[in-house]
């Protein structure tokens, strides 16, 4: 909170907004509206939108935690994770104490932000029509989703793909195999989902779009195959392949600009000037730089989304 206070909101006093399925501490309301350089509110997520519902078979869900522990998938055996997911991929964005707000900033503990924004991305946002904004796209973990492509594929085929528009849209970031550079991605994937997923640590999205009637139609059919608990799915590849899919591709945007990182990675600007302009602590050639490394879709979406269209070829 501090990090991004000082590289980006003391200058633009934006709202905090605290969400919790338990109550928050004096001690911790006391510190974080001190810190915060607009209101800081707080907010108890409602159970039914935290737990996981009652129709999910014990036994199977069981079952599923103890498998996924024993191939020490990560976070494979927690409960709690499972119900982040579920909850950042379909319920955030119902919560009442939102309801006044068009855009929001998803921000995360343990992130660090090494360098001065140089814009609004919130204006950003807003002057150029963009619905959805990232930093960092990587490959998922397929052990958490082996069925959920299988279950966008249904969904796409019972509706007639008639909220996607294929022509427009980011399919092929998601699903296309082919070379970039002088490389193929580094998975092997065992579907016709090529795991690219944004990194959902650091986005920035237009609310309406998620509270939108195809976004909520595509999570509750997801929602109804019960793989965040059986399998655990995360938010970030249900984000990615909704955004993918239901928006036009130049309605999301890379903020290529900005520096941060989640641990194990992170990003930093490449160019030199801007990283003297910004006043980044970082390095562009640090390992931990996930921007060209093999296990980055970045050159993915440079290619196949809206990104550098230089790399662009004609079909």
């Amino acid at each position: 909170m501090r990090s991004l206070e000082d590289r980006f909101n003391k200058d633009f006093q934006y709202d905090w907004t605290f969400l919790n399925d338990v109550p928050f501490d004096e001690e911790f309301i006391e510190a974080t509206t001190a810190m915060a350089s607009g209101n800081a509110q707080y907010a108890l997520i409602p159970a039914e939108d935290w737990n996981r519902p009652s129709w999910i078979n014990e036994t199977l869900f069981e079952e599923a935690l103890q498998l996924m522990e024993e191939k020490n998938i990560l976070y494979g055996g927690s409960k709690s994770y499972r119900n982040m997911c579920r909850f950042n991929s379909g319920f955030f964005f119902r919560q009442k104490i939102l309801d006044q707000y068009d855009y929001y900033f998803r921000v995360e503990p343990d992130v660090e932000y090494f360098c001065d924004f140089p814009y609004d991305p919130f204006k950003v946002m807003r002057q150029n029509n963009k619905k959805y904004g990232f930093v960092i796209a990587m490959y998922e973990y397929e052990d958490t989703i082996p069925s959920l492509w299988e279950a966008v594929e249904e969904y796409l085929e019972e509706t007639k793909s008639r909220d996607a528009d294929m022509e427009n849209n980011a399919f092929g970031f998601i699903s296309n195999f082919d070379f970039f550079g002088k490389s193929f991605g580094v998975l092997d994937s065992n579907s016709d989902y090529n795991l690219c997923h944004f990194w959902t640590n650091f986005e920035i999205g237009d609310l309406s779009f998620f509270r939108s009637e195809k976004y909520i139609k595509f999570f509750e059919y997801l929602d109804s195959k019960g793989g965040f608990y059986y399998e655990r799915w995360g938010d970030a590849p249900v984000h990615s392949i909704a955004v993918s899919l239901l928006l036009k591709r130049d309605e999301i945007i890379h903020f290529d600009e900005l520096g941060y990182k989640h641990m194990p990675f992170g990003t930093c600007p490449s160019a030199h000037y801007l990283r003297l302009q910004q006043r980044c602590l970082c390095d562009s050639n640090h390992p931990d730089n996930i921007d060209l490394n093999v296990i980055s879709c970045l050159r993915r979406w440079w290619k196949d989304g809206s990104g550098k269209y230089f790399l662009k070829h004609d079909s």
